[in-house]
């Protein structure tokens, strides 16, 4: 870019930014300068030109930051040095990177008490509830990342799950552990009756029949009291026990090892049951990519057509995918039901099918590692942004952050998909190779390749 240009660009960038800052003030002047209560003589107005005012300075300063330095591609100007990373560290981090992970992931419960021991409890339960997401990611990941198959609906078989152990639990007193797979196969069965309807669907008519599946199984649960509670939900629910061990203060857990009884013992155990129950998830998905039905998946993605014409059986494709895919939701919801202790049509609406969509496709579509880290992003950004309370010390006491916690999520993903439009990891290893493998560049992913 010569001398100038500069300036015209830059007064260009200058221009774009203050349109979006000028559409922010007009279209936030309701949700941000105005705030209306209920008082004893009617509407109470608050104005609040303080946080309007930073909406749009906010607005402003993104926006222009986004047209120098994303939407042009600029190039650094501090230094014209490009770091490279040798090809042989590359490989030692790629090899040693998972060991690491597995290590921490099996520490973590006593790093965050040994970190944080007045919150242990609550970040220990955050830590269950990431990975319940990041197992759900994963068995999403078989029928939209490997298989193709957009799937708006997988909260339905995680509901199946749920309610299986919870209604097994009620009805005939089995345990945990017994109604675990039971629950894991009952999905998987809703999984294949899902799967025959939608054989001849594809792109935005699958997408619609499986939001219509789960909506039928939500509003079935509502209103099949005598069965499922309805609004009331099922609770009493059993927590799993350790060979037999209840973790109660007397006769249990901590008397059976000589230790004291603490509360934070049966979230330890709770942590430890999701993180086998996903990276079993993680072992079979990966493991299924290598088989022939991994690549009949990957087939079935890149042209129905072609796989057709390759002899692929893509009904048997098809159910295999939705029905495994449904298995692992199952088994996840058989978890959030002993987490919980109480489950209810709420829990499971069209919102969670979303959350768990959104996970896949941030990530990466077909990336196992992506899921992971778009799951620590949204699940734990969530709770993250739960707790701001020192933003009432800056914009007032009748600021509150809860309000404004979505917006700023939503805020966060277009800045994601801004800054990594196919996906937190956009490269892939190959499933099969020829000569030498390699890796795929996101350009290549864009089309659906080299997953």
């Amino acid at each position: 870019m010569t001398a100038a240009q500069k300036p015209a660009r830059m007064a260009e960038s200058v221009k774009d930014a203050a349109i979006a800052a000028f559409l922010v003030a007009v279209l936030g002047l309701f949700f941000f300068g105005l705030r209306t209560d209920i008082g004893p003589g009617g509407l109470d107005l608050t104005y609040r030109w303080g946080l309007w005012f930073i909406a749009i300075a906010i607005t402003f300063g993104v926006r222009l930051l986004l047209n120098l330095f994303v939407f042009k591609a600029a190039k650094p100007v501090t230094s014209g040095i490009k770091v490279t990373v040798p090809a042989g560290l590359k490989s030692v981090i790629g090899r040693f990177l998972g060991p690491v992970l597995l290590v921490v992931a099996m520490c973590l419960p006593f790093i965050i008490m040994l970190l944080f021991p007045n919150r242990d409890r609550q970040f220990i339960d955050l830590a269950i509830l990431i990975m319940t997401y990041v197992m759900l990611g994963w068995g999403l990941n078989i029928v939209v990342g490997l298989a193709g198959l957009l799937d708006l609906g997988y909260v339905a078989f995680y509901a199946v799950g749920a309610y299986s152990f919870a209604l097994l639990a009620q009805h005939l007193n089995i345990g945990f552990w017994t109604a675990l797979p039971l629950a894991g196969l009952l999905a998987a069965f809703w999984g294949i009756i899902l799967g025959y309807p939608v054989l001849r669907l594809r792109g935005d008519y699958l997408a619609i029949v499986t939001l219509a599946f789960g909506e039928i199984i939500r509003v079935v649960l509502l209103n099949w009291y005598d069965f499922t509670g309805g609004p009331n939900g099922i609770s009493g629910i059993p927590k799993p026990s350790f060979f037999g061990l209840d973790f109660t203060r007397t006769g249990g857990f901590a008397d059976f090892f000589g230790i004291e009884f603490a509360t934070i013992h049966r979230f330890i155990y709770l942590y430890y049951i999701i993180l086998v129950l996903a990276l079993i998830t993680n072992f079979v998905t990966l493991r299924l990519r290598k088989l022939p039905i991994g690549r009949a998946w990957e087939a079935l993605r890149e042209d129905e057509i072609a796989c057709r014409s390759l002899g692929i059986n893509t009904t048997n494709t098809k159910l295999t995918a939705f029905s495994i895919g449904a298995m692992f939701a199952g088994f996840a919801g058989s978890f959030f039901a002993t987490r919980q202790g109480f489950i209810s049509p709420e829990s499971f609406t069209f919102l969670e099918s979303a959350i768990i969509l959104a996970i896949v496709v941030l990530g990466g579509l077909g990336s196992q590692v992506g899921v992971v880290i778009a799951s620590v992003v949204m699940i734990g950004g969530i709770e993250i942004l739960r707790n701001l309370g020192f933003l009432k010390q800056i914009f007032g006491p009748d600021f509150e952050p809860t309000q404004y916690r979505m917006l700023i999520f939503g805020l966060a993903m277009v800045l994601i998909m801004v800054w990594k439009p196919r996906g937190i990891i956009s490269s892939r290893n190959p499933s099969a190779v020829y000569k030498e493998r390699k890796k795929i560049s996101s350009d290549m992913v864009a089309q659906g390749e080299g997953h």
